[in-house]
């Protein structure tokens, strides 16, 4: 029998960190890589502050080449636009032997607005 996306995403968030924006927040005042999984011209619309994008559709290939990639031990804090993508990019960068990977509940969606920063490319037009 196939699985369904949704039966992907269940089985990633048995094993994923869930963190809420005031964790996020705490992670990047600690210096933890800040990974954005989404595509590059969603992250251009703007991104957590020191992001760095790897999208998800890749991450299995930088892991060891992306410098924000190469250190297993490192505390990375990925997300993506609401949480889906994120999921499966937690679980397969743990699976990848990753210790300290944790997801942005709520993704960029939920951390954007006008209580957390957001950094965006000054060579994008808005």
């Amino acid at each position: 029998m196939a699985l369904s996306k949704d039966d992907l995403l269940a089985e990633a968030r048995t094993a994923v960190n869930p963190v809420d924006a005031a964790a996020a927040e705490a992670l990047l005042a600690q210096g933890a890589v800040v990974l954005d999984v989404r595509e590059p011209a969603e992250f251009d619309m703007g991104h957590l502050p020191g992001a760095v994008n790897v999208p998800r559709g890749v991450l299995e290939f930088r892991v060891g080449d992306h410098p924000a990639l190469t250190n297993p031990q490192a505390d990375i804090l990925l997300y993506c636009k609401n949480g889906g993508r994120s999921t499966l990019a937690a679980y397969t960068l743990k699976r990848m032997g990753f210790e300290q990977v944790k997801m942005l509940v709520g993704g960029f969606d939920g951390w954007s607005g006008t209580v957390h920063k957001v950094e965006v490319d000054p060579s994008v037009y808005r």
